[in-house]
């Protein structure tokens, strides 16, 4: 029943973010020059609480707290919480925007939950649960359906940033031979790998935790892995690092076939 809980929490989060999305907002930029609205706060607000209802002795690292100083204790087990991931993409009015929410024990994400609100579309995921997505219709889940990832077809189709893209990942895919590259924004570039619909979602840019987290956790229940360039598990969790801040993520790929990531990872040795 965990799953189930955290999928209705993030139902309520994402109920907030339409709210907003429906009205005529406006954007705030944050130190790191990322934008913030009031569905990112508001979101934040409502899921907290009731996270923290649910498992008062896991600790809650969210972005908007996090942003305003609130760092908490370390811990083994935590919370990931985007209340908005892809805020510009919410700014824009495009529908790729998903509320995020994961569960890592000693920094491995084991479950997740990615709730995409104007897609009418959630995709959801846990070592005991397989991964699985359903649509939403009037803030209730619709009938699941389970998800798995595809063994590597010869040519691949990869899936990267519409808003972030890049030479150098480009450059980096060179190495695959690449049928077609999709965009999407947000973490529903994991949600196409878990599902079948693409192969590599390399990201060659700054991210954190609470970014990858959920999408993660939906992934690997779906068979995928998602490992640095050097083909090492993506670990979270992650604090006192000598060469960047608490929580931030290194370059990474996200692999539908665990055979391309022991590849990687053969060829970094």
């Amino acid at each position: 029943m965990f799953l189930s809980d955290l999928i209705a929490i993030a139902l309520k989060g994402g109920a907030e973010v339409l709210n907003i999305y429906k009205t005529d907002f406006e954007a705030a930029t944050k130190a790191d020059a990322s934008p913030v609205t009031e569905a990112d706060i508001r979101c934040e607000a409502v899921m907290k609480p009731l996270l923290a209802a649910l498992a008062p002795d896991v600790v809650i690292v969210a972005e908007e707290a996090v942003s305003a100083g609130d760092i908490p204790a370390e811990a083994t087990r935590l919370f990931l919480v985007d209340p908005l991931d892809g805020t510009k993409e919410f700014v824009n009015r495009n529908g790729d925007f998903t509320v995020n929410i994961a569960l890592v024990e000693n920094g491995v994400p084991t479950a997740g939950v990615v709730y995409a609100p104007a897609l009418d579309r959630l995709w959801a995921g846990s070592e005991a649960d397989g991964a699985f997505t359903a649509s939403v219709t009037d803030g209730g889940l619709g009938r699941r359906r389970a998800i798995t990832t595809r063994p590597a077809p010869t040519s691949l189709v990869a899936v990267g940033s519409r808003l972030h893209g890049s030479a150098a990942t480009e450059a980096w895919l060179e190495r695959y031979t690449v049928e077609r590259f999709v965009s999407r924004g947000s973490s529903l570039k994991f949600c196409l790998v878990a599902e079948g619909e693409a192969d590599i979602y390399p990201r060659l840019g700054r991210t954190m935790e609470w970014d990858t987290a959920a999408g993660d956790a939906v992934l690997r229940a779906a068979g995928g892995r998602v490992t640095s360039l050097d083909g090492q598990p993506l670990r979270y969790g992650k604090r006192r690092q000598a060469d960047d801040v608490d929580f931030a993520n290194p370059h990474f790929v996200a692999f539908a076939d665990p055979v391309l990531a022991v590849r990687l990872a053969e060829d970094a040795g």
